[in-house]
């Protein structure tokens, strides 16, 4: 009874795997599975993906500008190691003389007093000036204001009618006359755009000096 179940089901799968054959003939799928070859396929190259900038390297490409930056500019500065630091007292008695010259000048020319400063002789090279001064006798645009010092070279600069103060043509005329913390200037307005400068070096036991 056994033998004949086996025998029954061994036709019936052999039937099965006729069907199925002749199926796939019918469909083509043998020669597709031969065509399909492995070692045939060719692999498409892998594109190279573009990586976006993260904000880390667009950070350090910045540190790298910036320190290119400084070091140009360190290059073009002067050499400040002589620069001299004086006391307080000091620089009270250079603009105590500033202010003698100043009453000395006899002058219907309006004037002011400036101590300099580290900001004003180095790095920025700004210069602010008195603001009531400003309001009073000097324009309310930007323009074009000349410094004539002692020996009547002039040097043009610029105001900032606004921020009340000289920016561009102001380093030039520091570093003409080699300008150093404590000095005083006397700044008469000689004309509506133009300074005559009296510099009382600190230190110096003169009324004004010139380099």
């Amino acid at each position: 009874m056994v033998v004949a179940k086996q025998s029954n089901y061994e036709e019936f799968r052999l039937k099965r795997v006729e069907e199925n054959k002749k199926r796939m003939e019918a469909l083509n799928l043998p020669k597709l599975s031969q065509n399909l070859n492995p070692t045939s396929l060719k692999t498409s190259p892998m594109k190279k993906r573009c990586i976006p900038r993260t904000p880390e390297k667009q950070m350090v490409d910045l540190h790298r500008v910036q320190n290119r930056r400084r070091g140009v500019s360190k290059s073009k500065r002067r050499d400040l190691s002589n620069r001299v630091y004086v006391s307080d007292k000091i620089r009270d008695e250079a603009i105590a003389r500033a202010e003698k010259f100043q009453a000395d000048l006899g002058s219907d020319y309006p004037s002011f007093v400036k101590s300099m400063l580290q900001s004003h002789v180095s790095g920025g090279f700004w210069l602010g000036l008195p603001v009531q001064f400003c309001r009073s006798y000097l324009g309310k645009h930007d323009g074009v204001i000349t410094l004539i010092d002692e020996e009547g070279e002039e040097y043009e600069t610029i105001h900032l009618a606004k921020r009340t103060g000289l920016s561009g043509g102001w380093m030039g005329f520091a570093i003409a006359h080699n300008l150093a913390y404590g000095d005083t200037l006397v700044f008469e307005l000689v004309r509506p755009t133009a300074f005559k400068v009296y510099i009382i070096r600190v230190g110096s036991s003169g009324e004004s000096s010139e380099i």
